[in-house]
């Protein structure tokens, strides 16, 4: 990766087109999650597999992480009490669902200004007390994004709310 601020464009580029910018690949993470509603979003598929909902929050989480890496900020500062996976509230409204879309949004806008910051010589370099570059952590925040966008995908699928008839329409 060049060692530039071109560097720094080139990663904000990947980082939004993994989350809200248009892009050949299809729905990104804010694309995934858009018009489900929080009963759709609670739904758990087979097996006992993460809802949307659970992945909309932990897709957060990681952002709050790497933001966290990239700044030196503090442990405990993230919307929702725990780690990685969270519950879901016990009755889940749409309000409740709102928020924690909310919460995603602003976690991205702030890990995005957080990537703008970043000197592009320090990038291939690996953070104080980690092994892993500051370029890897927001490539692969991005590439977090686009997995569970495909997860999210897949899942809506699956949703019976969702499901198709015989002739290809939604129920």
């Amino acid at each position: 990766m060049p060692s530039d601020s071109s560097a720094i464009a080139i990663l904000l580029s990947l980082f939004d087109r993994a989350y809200d910018r248009r892009s050949w690949h299809g729905p990104n993470l804010r694309g995934s999650l858009r018009g489900i509603s929080a009963q759709d979003a609670a739904w758990r598929p087979i097996g006992g597999g993460h809802s949307v909902w659970e992945i909309a929050v932990h897709a957060a989480y990681w952002k709050y992480i790497v933001l966290r890496a990239l700044t030196g900020g503090k442990r405990g500062a993230f919307g929702r009490r725990g780690s990685n996976w969270f519950a879901l509230p016990s009755d889940p409204a749409e309000a409740d669902w709102k928020a924690d879309l909310a919460l995603l949004e602003a976690t991205h806008r702030a890990l995005r200004g957080a990537i703008r910051r970043v000197d592009a010589r320090t990038l291939e370099r690996p953070i104080p007390g980690k092994k892993t570059s500051r370029a890897e952590l927001i490539s692969g925040v991005a590439a977090h994004d686009l997995y569970h966008a495909g997860q999210i995908q897949l899942i809506k699928r699956m949703m019976p709310s969702r499901r198709e008839d015989a002739s290809g329409r939604r129920r």
